[in-house]
């Protein structure tokens, strides 16, 4: 990578993707790496302009509190160090606001680590074609291709680099959301004409779910059993060597690492086997963000319906459901979120909502309709804002809208007497309920 780095320490805190988020936006590559990095290992990394040491309120393992290895203050390059712990001990600042931190960021990045904003789409794009033409080689590369913004867009870019040494293979996990997998289809084997392939897993993922309950059980297991189908595939296909992902640089973090505690574990980072039959992982948008891969795919051309389609999580409806999955739920969910997406797409907020999506929560409760008493299901609303997954808020939807959208998850989905509108940030909440 030609890009100047700025690197931040992790000794914990919560505020890391805030930061490394903040100097990105002053156009200079940041990455976060663990509070022990050696100097060794630090100078492995390409075109190092700066170090930023963030302490927190968890900079302690097993008991003992957490340092950096005195080399890496004389590693040459400036040093900052910031955060609420850090504050204590060193009688440093914390944070201040974003446009105040974004002043602090932008003297120490630029005045006293002289880094050039070089951070660009332009730039990652060449520097991807570079080094994934290097790690193939001849050899062919199989992406697992949901369909949703993160996969299209990788989808896009190795098409850029390696062409037809790429095979698409897109699994119906039986998790879709209604005509998801369909979709699909239409758009990259007939408009994208892109190499697909279609698999019908459903009754195999199904089969394997059933009676699991856990949202982390069902992350590994849908995880591992991705591999298998994957694997599978590659077998049937000449010259498959390595398999390509969607993972991005939110998936990464919240899967955990040393200083901190794994939120949840993304079925392509702590959900994957270790046993995995390929020779390795194409993962180009690894360090982005979200907004960072939507602006990647329009420097690649792509449909603009692509890019800004809503995320959509590789577990599917697995995690949307609360508690086992069954038929029946599945079919309550697909039904409900069909009428929220269609009702959010109406009213012309499909674009200015981050993510929107229902629930199955299991909770049952008495109800009424018509003289008829009713013992029924309860439907969580999720919608939110966001720019990067990290942090978001929830969307304040006009309330006749939410009105609207509550009557016809009623009347139109069988089994539902209650609908209820999630108003929980991240954090507290994570974006899905599991």
């Amino acid at each position: 990578m030609q890009q100047d780095m700025i690197v931040i320490l992790d000794l914990g805190s919560h505020e890391n993707t805030m930061v490394a988020r903040a100097v990105r936006e002053l156009g200079v590559y940041s990455e976060i790496k663990p509070h022990d990095i050696t100097a060794a290992e630090l100078k492995e990394l390409p075109n190092v302009k700066g170090i930023i040491i963030n302490g927190g309120e968890n900079n302690i393992i097993d008991g003992l509190p957490i340092d950096v290895e005195a080399a890496v203050y004389q590693f040459g390059v400036p040093v900052m160090s910031v955060g609420h712990t850090l504050a204590k001990v060193e009688n440093l600042p914390a944070w201040p606001e974003h446009t105040a931190m974004l002043e602090v960021l932008k003297k120490f990045v630029f005045d006293e680590c002289h880094a050039t904003a070089n951070w660009n789409m332009k730039n990652f794009i060449n520097d991807q074609i570079e080094l994934i033409k290097k790690q193939v080689g001849d050899k062919k590369v199989l992406l697992a291709l949901s369909g949703g913004v993160d996969s299209s867009v990788v989808a896009a870019l190795l098409i850029k680099a390696i062409g037809s040494q790429l095979t698409c293979v897109h699994v119906n996990h039986g998790l879709m959301r209604k005509d998801e997998s369909e979709s699909v289809v239409r758009v990259f084997r007939d408009e994208l004409k892109a190499n697909l392939v279609y698999v019908d897993a459903s009754e195999r993922f199904l089969s394997k779910l059933a009676g699991v309950a856990d949202p982390e059980a069902k992350r590994k297991i849908i995880g591992a059993e991705f591999i298998r189908v994957f694997e599978e595939e590659a077998r049937k296909l000449d010259g498959i060597e390595f398999l390509g992902q969607g993972t991005i640089y939110p998936d990464v973090v919240e899967s955990g690492t040393k200083t901190a505690k794994s939120v949840k574990s993304h079925h392509n980072v702590g959900g994957l086997p270790e046993d995995i039959a390929f020779k390795g992982l194409i993962e180009p948008l690894r360090i982005l963000f979200k907004d960072e891969v939507r602006l990647l795919g329009e420097s690649l051309n792509m449909p603009a319906p692509l890019v800004w389609r809503q995320p959509f999580p590789g577990p599917g409806l697995a995690i949307r459901i609360l508690g086992d999955i069954t038929d029946e739920k599945l079919d309550i969910l697909r039904k409900s979120d069909f009428i929220l997406r269609d009702e959010i797409a109406k009213a012309g907020l499909d674009r200015s909502v981050w993510q929107y999506f229902t629930v199955f929560t299991g909770i049952r409760s008495v109800g009424v309709m018509g003289d008829q008493r009713t013992y029924d299901y309860a439907i969580g609303v999720r919608a939110v804002t966001s720019t990067d997954a990290m942090t978001v808020e929830f969307a304040e939807l006009p309330y006749d809208l939410l009105r609207t959208i509550s009557n016809r998850i009623i009347a139109e989905t069988p089994h539902v007497n209650r609908v209820m509108f999630d108003i929980t940030d991240k954090p507290p909440g994570t974006i899905e309920w599991e």
